[in-house]
């Protein structure tokens, strides 16, 4: 089956559109069970008159409400390439979300926030396609673990799910493998990997679901074209500023590597000194004995 890659921004926002799939792919994600999905995506747009160039980005944002009556503020990043501007404004991001008050059924509140982050590229650290990156409560007086839980503390602090689609395999056997086998980066029929041919025969209801939108999203004329228009957006701004940003790269690069050499030569500069004042003071000590016995 050809299935649009959800990686790219306007799928995957098709995708938090639908109330099924946004339940299955936040719940097996969170390992909990979401009973209802309220998603708002995020759309900034910033035309840039002198170079005629028209910015647009999503990101998601949903309030989620789980089996056991628990509410909180889900923020969802995709991010298919790696940027040097990326990391700043995933903080920002997330600094503006935990400064806005939520407001659920008319009160207004703050909620607990999770991250979860959907990555088009590896990090060479983590050798897994998902992880979690959660917190504990831990009493450091007796050294033991804290089952309770604060509702002050949930609010200031959060976990945090990666999604890693350039490590997913061909795993297909739990429903976490399931949920990723949708994002899995390979089986790409064309010269664009705007869609890929889904090997897996869904046995899931949830995921056959998912699979037969994506089918839609990726073989409908009208859905293809505004997956086509990001794809041409991507590439443009890679040709108007890959340049730039390798250029930007690689001086980062040498500046890092010459704060590098300078702290090297400051700490042998800092050792010569060191062993010089030890040498004066030996000098020092010797000269005093020396006079002291008269020698002097």
């Amino acid at each position: 089956m050809i299935i649009a890659n959800p990686i790219y921004d306007t799928v995957f926002k098709r995708l938090m559109e639908n109330q099924r799939a946004a339940r299955f792919f936040i719940g097996t994600l969170l390992n909990k069970e979401i009973t209802s999905v309220k998603m708002l995506p995020q759309e900034f747009t910033r035309y840039n008159e002198a170079d005629k160039l028209t910015v647009f980005r999503l990101d998601f944002m949903a309030t989620v409400c789980t089996d056991s009556g628990e509410q909180q503020k889900i923020l969802i990043e995709v991010q298919k390439a790696k940027e040097e501007t990326d990391l700043m404004r995933f903080r920002g991001y997330l600094g503006e979300q935990y400064k806005k008050e939520d407001e659920v059924d008319g009160v207004k509140m703050a909620l607990p926030i999770t991250t979860i982050y959907i990555l088009g590229f590896k990090l060479p650290e983590i050798p897994t396609a998902c992880m979690k990156v959660g917190r504990e409560y831990k009493d450091l007086v007796n050294n033991v673990p804290i089952d309770a839980r604060s509702p002050f503390v949930e609010k200031l602090t959060h976990d945090s799910y990666i999604v890693q689609a350039g490590r997913i395999t061909g795993r297909y056997q739990t429903r976490l493998d399931k949920l990723l086998s949708v994002f899995e980066q390979a089986d790409f029929p064309y010269a664009t990997d705007a869609v890929k041919q889904y090997r897996h025969d869904p046995d899931d209801a949830d995921v056959r679901a998912i699979t037969e939108l994506l089918h839609h999203v990726g073989t409908d004329p009208a859905e293809r074209k505004e997956l086509d228009d990001e794809i041409e957006y991507r590439r443009t701004i890679n040709e108007w500023f890959g340049k730039h940003f390798a250029t930007i790269a690689q001086k980062d690069k040498a500046l890092s590597d010459k704060d590098k050499t300078i702290s090297e030569q400051s700490k042998t500069i800092s050792e010569k000194d060191k062993a010089l004042s030890e040498q004066a003071a030996r000098i020092a000590e010797l000269e005093r004995l020396l006079k002291d016995s008269g020698k002097m």
